[in-house]
């Protein structure tokens, strides 16, 4: 009798002290969702200034992803990847003013993202300048735009409906198939033995599992141009094939791509299908890799900031020399945009001398996620983990896709990504050579505020 009654004590506080050491875990909730946002319909396509014609079909579909998350303490976030070649302010305000509305969510807590794919359609008030658009394309564009928003916004209420204890964990990997195309031309790469320029080759990894340890989400990213096609057909370029190898490897998980500082990283060789589906699959390979390693575990802890600087432009050109780009110039963009930017003078509007820059810092319980707006050139996402650790992810094409953003050096020699590129975006004119430095010391203080210090 004494013996079962020491058993029955002993199972008794077994039983006890797994209670508690359950109650004192902390642990994180996740809900995903997914929505498809190719056009139903032929329309113009984003990215390319040679292409002439609107759409022909589609390689595959391309996606809207959400996953609404929520610490031990209560706090949420939600981060929504697209297939999109990037997504301007208007459109951003208004879906994130439709989720604060809807959902009680502030500026800090949401990421809109894109993976600057080339195969997606176009948004209004995107790329104004590069496309000959009719009104029916016009309209077309409008009536997409304001659809992707009522999705979107749909997107973020399904997430939160769904949600699930997890645990979460991140981990670095790499692969190598972008090349620095402002130091590599893509017409020589074959005869080049040594590739030249800054690089960056990490592969940031996010995997949740779920209360039973099956694979709930991956999140992983890379620093380089979906540019591998350049067709009439809609897909998510290498990325679409890399979250579709994730997901047919791993039935019922959602595998979502975040862009990284890829802005000046071209895919080379690049141009058909193969390539496409070659580099998808390579880097689908690097995150599996690192899912199957021993990957850092993320306390349930998620602090948040987001901040709005103010980037200088120089000044718009003169007259005369907008008028004679409209009558010499041979590329029909540059004439588009300076006869814009002349009927605005004609108007009296004055052309803009800064720019509201989002920048925004996720603390995922010691994980520090960066992300920034616009394209966003290798040199941001080296020095940003220079500050704050390798570890560290970043993220471009996030919340507001307004132009290139170029470091001091490609400021200094110009080109397309430091200096032609605002036409393409129909911003007056360059950004002030002060660029670089306004965000460094934006993305530390806005850190801060997260509570990431660099080291």
């Amino acid at each position: 009798m004494k013996v079962k009654i020491i058993v029955f004590r002993l199972l008794f506080l077994l039983i006890l002290s797994a209670d508690v050491f359950c109650q004192s875990q902390q642990f994180w909730k996740a809900g995903v969702a997914k929505t498809t946002i190719t056009p139903k319909q032929q329309m113009w396509m984003g990215g390319f200034a040679a292409r002439n014609h609107p759409s022909e079909g589609t390689l595959h579909e391309l996606w809207a992803k959400a996953i609404a998350l929520e610490d031990a303490s209560g706090n949420k976030a939600l981060m929504i990847t697209m297939d999109l070649v990037g997504i301007p302010k208007a459109v951003s305000d208004h879906v994130r003013d439709q989720i604060k509305s809807k959902y009680g969510l502030g500026r800090e807590q949401i990421i809109l993202s894109t993976s600057h794919t080339h195969s997606g359609p176009v948004l209004e008030n995107a790329l104004t300048d590069i496309y000959p658009l009719d009104e029916e394309q016009t309209d077309k564009i409008r009536n997409y735009s304001r659809l992707l928003e009522q999705q979107l916004t749909k997107l973020a209420g399904d997430a939160f409906k769904k949600m699930e204890t997890v645990t979460i964990f991140a981990e670095n990997g790499v692969t190598r198939f972008q090349v620095n195309r402002r130091n590599n031309p893509a017409a020589t790469l074959t005869r080049i033995n040594d590739l030249n320029g800054p690089n960056d080759y990490a592969v940031p990894v996010i995997k949740l599992l779920n209360s039973k340890g099956k694979l709930k989400a991956v999140i992983f990213s890379y620093a380089c141009h979906p540019v591998v096609l350049d067709g009439y057909q809609f897909s998510g370029d290498y990325a679409g094939f890399a979250q579709l190898e994730l997901e047919k490897s791993h039935p019922g998980t959602q595998a979502m791509f975040f862009q990284g500082a890829g802005a000046d990283q071209n895919p080379l060789p690049r141009g058909t299908v193969a390539l496409a589906r070659q580099y998808g699959k390579e880097l689908a390979a690097a995150v599996e890799r690192v899912m199957e390693e021993n990957m850092k575990p993320l306390e349930a802890n998620l602090s948040m900031a987001y901040s709005e600087a103010d980037l200088l432009l120089t000044a718009l050109p003169s007259k005369e020399a907008l008028s004679a780009m409209v009558s010499e110039s041979k590329v029909p963009y540059y004439k588009r945009w300076a006869s814009r930017m002349l009927e605005k003078q004609k108007l009296g509007e004055n052309a803009l001398a800064s720019y509201p820059y989002p920048v925004q810092v996720w603390n995922l319980g010691g994980q520090p996620l960066f992300a920034l707006g616009g394209e966003l050139v290798v040199e941001y996402g080296i020095k940003i983990r220079q500050l704050f650790g390798l570890n560290a992810f970043v993220m471009g094409y996030a919340n507001d896709v307004m132009g290139y953003i170029p470091s001091a050096t490609i400021l200094r020699e110009g080109g397309y990504e430091g200096e032609t590129s605002q036409m393409v975006y129909g911003l007056p004119g360059p950004w002030h050579s002060s660029v670089e430095e306004t965000i460094l010391l934006e993305v530390n203080k806005v850190a801060a505020q997260a509570g990431i210090k660099a080291p």
